[in-house]
């Protein structure tokens, strides 16, 4: 029988031993970027992989910039303070064209690339063959089944999802998904690993868009139809929510802000995959827009138009 100090020195080694240090982040856009920058800074060495060395470099200059920014409403005035921040941070960030080598020490591994299943699938089964049995495995999808991602997987213990909000240094939420594989031990690492980032993590099955996009697509859809059946204009549907629930932004005007492409390829990729659900129901409002390539702020247009 073990004695209550090595029942407790064990306990402690079997936490030490799920906890996550080496990070790998596959991608380098905005999502991917941001994670990579957040890993670095709160104290994780991290690999960041894309296609091209190009890519890379200007992902890696962007992170340094917000990163500065960062430092400065940290550290206000203190120049060395701030500079020492930054450095430090970016030490602990390299970057990497060969995914596969890219995990070979990684306790954890971020997906964060195009939102294409047979891309994101084939990617897992070359990795899985690849990183060391303890790795943890996430997607950072929006909108895709994390239990479709890991069909090849063979890790599906080890196997999650890790939705973050763009922008990743500034939005303080982490959605922490379980796939019925999902050991009870990964979870814990992924919880642990969002609080060491400075995250608040919240826990969801593998539902269509977890918590928030579950919530928010349907509202969207809702706003499109009642100024499809002419209720009432985007302007006094974005004031009303705005004033009569405190949102920052109304409906349409954060549909310009995520992008109304984005926001297309969601709805009609679960209105597909669930025929029979009404909330899926896709806005000929929107499908017209964005046809028209008025995708939203990015382009200058959407619901509503943009200065550039």
């Amino acid at each position: 029988m073990l004695s209550s100090v090595a029942v407790r020195n064990f306990s402690n080694s079997a936490v030490m031993a799920n906890a996550i240090k080496n990070v790998t982040v596959i991608g380098s856009g905005l999502m991917g970027g941001g994670i990579a920058q957040v890993a670095a800074q709160t104290g994780h060495n991290v690999v960041m992989v894309d296609v091209d060395d190009g890519v890379l470099s200007k992902a890696h200059e962007r992170i340094s910039t917000s990163m500065k920014r960062v430092a400065k409403k940290k550290f206000g005035d203190s120049q060395e303070e701030a500079n020492k921040f930054v450095s430090d941070s970016l030490s602990r960030l390299t970057t990497s064209t060969d995914s596969t080598a890219s995990v070979k020490n990684a306790d954890l591994v971020v997906e964060a690339i195009v939102e294409n299943i047979d891309i994101k699938q084939k990617l897992f089964k070359q990795l899985d063959e690849a990183a060391p049995e303890h790795t943890i495995f996430a997607s950072n999808t929006s909108s895709l089944s994390i239990q479709k991602i890991a069909q090849n997987a063979k890790r599906k213990d080890r196997f999650g999802g890790l939705h973050f909000f763009n922008p990743v240094p500034v939005m303080k939420l982490l959605e922490v998904i379980r796939i019925p594989e999902t050991s009870q031990a990964t979870i814990d690492s992924m919880l642990a690993w969002g609080k060491a980032m400075g995250k608040v993590t919240v826990q969801c099955k593998d539902t269509p868009g977890f918590i928030v996009n579950r919530l928010l697509v349907p509202y969207y859809g809702e706003a499109y139809r009642m100024y499809e059946r002419g209720d009432a204009t985007t302007r006094d549907i974005d004031t009303a929510m705005k004033l009569g629930t405190g949102y920052p932004m109304g409906p349409f005007e954060l549909s310009d802000y995520t992008g109304l492409d984005t926001n297309l390829f969601v709805i009609e990729g679960w209105a597909k995959e669930y025929p029979d659900e009404p909330l899926f129901k896709v806005s000929e409002s929107l499908r017209k827009l964005v046809s028209e390539g008025k995708l939203g702020v990015k382009t200058g247009e959407g619901f509503y138009k943009y200065n550039k």
